[in-house]
């Protein structure tokens, strides 16, 4: 084989690396990163044949963050909050103790969402912002995937607020309402679940 011919062979070979090595990999995804503060909280409310009732976690325990990436026309929020169910508070003894054993928090403790996408890129303003995004709601060994409901916000000190809100039946996750009286007080199926984080930047969008 003559030399020029090896050598424009290897020069052909060379040229072709190289403008493989700059082909574009596709745009920059847009990615933000929110870290979730101890002031953020969850609410379940429901009802029986007699009142209503309300219980809550006032407060969050764990260092987590959200992320929200954008890469094409998907928007994603990753993360996941994990609640200790024993923290639920009804404001009444008894119905606090009938929540957290209807949820069965000996043998499951936590309550887990894990998030997975939104609809939109949101837009942070002072004026509550309508999106909608799916996640998972572990419950008592049960995982359900549901969409979300939300309000985003952002307040004067740079505080994000995302408020959620999805209603539920006990028998989503293979649970039986409480009752009490020998029947005579029934808790109705339908719970809702609302939860309010308070979030703090910690990189912006690129």
């Amino acid at each position: 084989m003559r030399p020029t011919y090896i050598f424009l062979q290897s020069l052909f070979f060379l040229l072709l690396l190289g403008s493989i090595a700059w082909v574009p990999v596709g745009k920059p995804r847009h990615k933000n990163y929110w870290a979730v503060s101890s002031s953020s909280s969850l609410q379940v409310k429901g009802s029986t044949n007699l009142n209503k009732f309300s219980c809550e976690i006032s407060s969050y325990d764990r260092l987590d963050t959200l992320e929200v990436t954008k890469n094409k026309d998907a928007v994603g929020l990753s993360g996941r909050l994990r609640l200790n169910l024993k923290s639920f508070d009804c404001h009444h003894p008894i119905m606090t103790k009938d929540l957290r054993k209807t949820l069965k928090t000996d043998q499951f403790p936590h309550l887990s969402i894990t998030f997975l996408s939104l609809n939109k890129l949101p837009t942070l303003s002072q004026k509550p912002t309508p999106i909608t995004g799916w996640v998972d709601i572990d419950l008592a060994g049960t995982r359900k995937r549901v969409e979300v409901k939300y309000q985003i916000s952002v307040d004067a000190q740079n505080v994000v607020h995302l408020v959620g809100l999805r209603e539920v039946n006990f028998s989503d996750f293979n649970l039986v309402p409480p009752t009490k009286m020998k029947g005579m007080v029934k808790t109705h199926q339908k719970l809702a679940i609302s939860f309010h984080l308070k979030m703090k930047p910690l990189e912006n969008f690129i």
